[in-house]
């Protein structure tokens, strides 16, 4: 699974970006919201991807940050917002006023977001509202990270697209299998981080 992307960028277009990697141009849909935040041609950018893999085709998304690739990921769980569709709504408006505009309940504007009408605004209603914990909306997000064990685990397991508590619990379920091995306690607490994180990607898959 490919979780970045980092080169040189060689051309920014509507929705879409170029960067070269050891002499591989990777093609890479990105929404305008994040093509805004990325550097000009010419400069080193590092961007954070989805790939999209049909029985016809492979298809790369991008993001500047993990925020707005979790946001892609929550917009994805709606039923008839394809990736395109995601694409459209996040490079009309930002993250954290997408959310502000789903806890408010607001239909009317969130039918003004393009490619958001009338049956998609209550369906993004019905499955977002008061149920997004991106890190944008302040410190919800991390204490809920913090208060359990290896919560930048468990933080980094969502921003590549797995449910928060469906990551709580590969990482509770892994710990209670390996807390009293030997060989785990004595590992240092970065390789028993990258241990925990390893176990807890292969229960998720």
């Amino acid at each position: 699974m490919f979780n970045s992307i980092t080169g040189i960028i060689k051309e920014k277009l509507p929705q879409k970006l170029y960067i070269e990697t050891n002499g591989i141009e990777w093609d890479i849909n990105v929404p305008e919201s994040s093509l805004s935040k990325l550097p000009e041609p010419g400069n080193s950018a590092k961007v954070y991807v989805w790939l999209q893999h049909t029985d016809v085709l492979m298809t790369l998304y991008g993001f500047a940050d993990a925020k707005d690739r979790a946001m892609f990921f929550e917009l994805l769980k709606v039923d008839g917002v394809g990736p395109k569709g995601a694409l459209k709504i996040m490079g009309s408006v930002s993250s954290l006023e997408l959310i502000h505009i789903l806890d408010e309940g607001n239909v009317d504007l969130l039918q003004k977001v393009p490619g958001v009408g009338k049956k998609t605004a209550a369906k993004m209603l019905l499955q977002l509202k008061g149920k997004l914990t991106l890190d944008d909306v302040g410190s919800k997000s991390k204490s809920a990270s913090s208060s359990v064990p290896y919560g930048d685990v468990v933080s980094g397991l969502s921003e590549m697209g797995y449910d928060r508590h469906s990551a709580e619990e590969a990482v509770k379920k892994v710990l209670s299998e390996i807390e009293h091995d030997e060989s785990f306690k004595n590992q240092s607490p970065n390789d028993r981080e990258q241990t925990v994180f390893r176990r807890a990607l292969m229960e998720l898959a």
